[in-house]
């Protein structure tokens, strides 16, 4: 029978899951970013700066999409 309290699982699954969805906003954000600077034909050098701020921005933004999604199969597959 199932308490009516939530287990440790329960939270790795509803955080990872949290974790997951900041990720993805950060990934959005990183294209409208390029985007828009697409968009306003920037010069070579000026797109460059644009996308040297982006890239880490977007590799972070994946490292937390996918350490949330590692949280929720750990959570689910251990409850």
């Amino acid at each position: 029978m199932e308490s009516a309290n939530a287990s440790i699982f329960d939270l790795m699954v509803w955080g990872g899951a949290g974790l997951s969805l900041l990720g993805l906003l950060g990934l959005g954000w990183c294209i409208i970013k390029v985007s828009r600077a697409k968009r306003a034909q920037l010069d070579d050098e000026a797109m460059r700066v644009v996308l040297r701020k982006v890239v880490p921005l977007n590799m972070g933004a994946l490292f937390l999409s996918v350490i949330g999604l590692m949280m929720v199969i750990l959570g689910i597959s251990l409850s």
